[in-house]
Formats: structure tokens, sequence, C-alpha cells
């Protein structure tokens, strides 16, 4: 709990302690940051209990086919582990030569959705081998993606608007309120889709008050999920500037846990 309210993070990023360290680094490169966390789960779920969170949407990204079994077993073990603290993702990759086995794996493991990053996979949000995996999921699981990044052209308004367009029973989640680095222009883009919902991760460090709240309203918090992008960014400081924003208890209350909840079924 934190002033009064439950607290759940819809976006954390955890690795086996044998790759966690190189894992980190990897991401870091990729964003030229540095990360606070150490991709643990024990150190996700040590840092989170110190800000006050109480639970945790877990996720890792398959940069090959063959990495998606594995992943989603890895994810699938740790909830087993600590199924009150973490509600898990599975990974899919379109280059996969069979996406519905895949997704009938994640569903089997108890996975309660899907977690893409066409930006480190490498592939167009409206790619052709994408297609199948919007329709295997549209109106049964959730897709956390990442979008957004000025620097390239896989995840951008351009790339997710005729997805949300065609795809309307698909449920996305998009990350860093709709477009990293492109915050704005994203959430003007976008934010009239109501099968779009965004989670704030790793937007706050680089946005003032004012627009991360001018953001936030523009989409409605009924379409907000609080999240830290662990382990990119310290826990309890996501969540002081979450606090600073000034919402009132029942906006809140939906975006620290409620639109998470009632998405992933929690």
């Amino acid at each position: 709990m934190r002033n009064g309210f439950s607290v759940y993070d819809a976006h954390c990023h955890i690795y086996p302690e044998k790759i966690a360290a190189r894992a980190v680094a990897g991401t870091d490169t990729f964003y030229g940051e540095h990360s606070t966390g150490r991709g643990t789960v024990a150190d996700l779920m040590q840092q989170g209990a110190a800000a006050g969170i109480d639970h945790f949407i877990v996720q890792s990204v398959a940069t090959t086919p063959r990495q998606v079994k594995s992943i989603n077993e890895f994810i699938a073990a740790e909830v087993e582990k600590n199924p009150e603290k973490l509600t898990g993702l599975g990974t899919l990759h379109p280059d996969s030569e069979d996406i519905a086995g895949d997704i009938e794996h994640l569903v089997a493991l108890g996975l309660h959705g899907v977690k893409l990053h066409p930006d480190i996979q490498k592939f167009k949000i409206d790619d052709y081998r994408c297609l199948k995996i919007y329709e295997l999921c549209e109106g049964k699981l959730p897709i956390l993606m990442h979008t957004g990044d000025y620097r390239y052209d896989f995840s951008n308004p351009n790339r997710l608007i005729p997805i949300l367009q065609i795809y309307q029973g698909l449920t996305v989640i998009g990350a860093h309120l709709g477009g990293w680095s492109i915050w704005q222009e994203a959430s003007r883009q976008l934010s009239g889709f109501q099968n779009l919902y965004v989670d704030c991760s790793s937007s706050f460090p680089y946005l003032k008050p004012e627009e991360a709240r001018e953001i936030i309203l523009r989409y409605g918090t009924d379409r907000v999920l609080f999240g830290t992008d662990y382990p990119m960014w310290p826990p309890e400081q996501e969540l002081d500037y979450f606090f600073s924003l000034g919402f009132n208890e029942e906006e809140n209350r939906k975006m620290l846990s409620g639109n998470v909840r009632r998405l992933f079924g929690i």
C-alpha cells in the first residue's frame, strides 16, 4: 500500500539470475540509460516492497522465435512461486512457425496476456507477419506493446492506428503513454481509440508534471495504468511523481490498481 492505495505495477521486466545483468545492460544500451534495478524477481520484490507496491505484472521479450517457449515457461514458473505478488504475460515472435501453438502454450501456462516490443524484436506493428497474433488474441488476450520511438518506424502511431481500426475487439496497452519519446504526438493521434489503453512507464523522467497530467487526461484515467518499467527507474521515485500529479482518490484508484486488474482479470 502507498498513501492508502493498493498499487499494481503494470510493467516489469524480469530475467533469470544467470542472464539478468547481461539483459539489463542490453536494454540500457538500446535506450542510452542506466537501470537502477538488477532485473531479478528478488530485486523487483525488494524494491517494490520498499516503495509500497503490492503486485507486479511481469514479462520478458523474445528476440528470436526459439526463445518464446523458454521465456514463457520462466515467467510462469516465477508466478507459480509468488502467485499473490506476480501476474505473468507471455511473449510471442512474429517469425514463429507456430504462433497458434505458442499462444495455446502460454494460455496453458496460466499467463494473462502478451508482451510485444516491436522496436527490439524489429518488426513493424502493421507487418503482415503480425496479423495472426492480433487475430488470435482479439477478444481473448490483451497485448502490452512497446509504442513509440523517434529513432525508428516500428511502433509509432502510423503503424498502430491501422491495427486498432481493423481489430476493434483487440485490447492493446500502449506502453509509455502510447509513444515513448513522442508522447504528445502519440496521445493526440491515439486517444480516440477505445480499444487502446496506455501505461505511464518510462515517461515521467522525461516529462514535466503538467505535460504528464495533460497526456493522461487526454486518454482518460479509465484507460491509464501505473507502471515503472522495472528495472529502469526507482519505483519509489515513480510513485512519488505519480502522486504529485494531483489526481483525485477515484482516479488514483483506477490507475494504480483498478484498470490493470480489470484488463488482466486479476
